[in-house]
């Protein structure tokens, strides 16, 4: 008899996770397009901030600064959501040759007959 309450042959909604397969195209695609927009929403307010700020306190340094974060941001949003994920690096196994594992002697003397 197990000791936890749950009964032996629960039915769970999702299945057990044992690969480590990559998310589905669809999710990549909706992640990517997450983080674009979120990208963007940070650069329009970025924007209005800095007429806010340039309006009420005239303060240049900050206004240049949340101009420039305006400016760069398109950039980085289109090269983060053109990114895909990053490839996973996997072991390649290469035949190492040993030379005390060698089956004939290349000094030896071939005869043709």
């Amino acid at each position: 008899m197990t000791s936890n309450s749950e009964p032996a042959r629960s039915r769970r909604t999702e299945p057990i996770l044992i690969t480590d397969a990559q998310p589905s195209l669809l999710e990549e695609h909706a992640a990517r397009k997450r983080r674009y927009v979120i990208t963007m929403g940070i650069r329009a307010l970025a924007i209005v901030t800095a007429a806010i700020v340039y309006s009420t306190t005239h303060i240049v340094w900050l206004v240049l600064a949340l101009a420039v974060l305006g400016t760069f941001l398109p950039w980085i949003a289109v090269v983060m959501a053109n990114d895909g994920p990053p490839k996973s690096r996997q072991h390649v196994n290469r035949y190492q040759s040993r030379p005390d594992r060698t089956l004939e002697n290349p000094q030896a003397k071939v005869i043709d007959g």
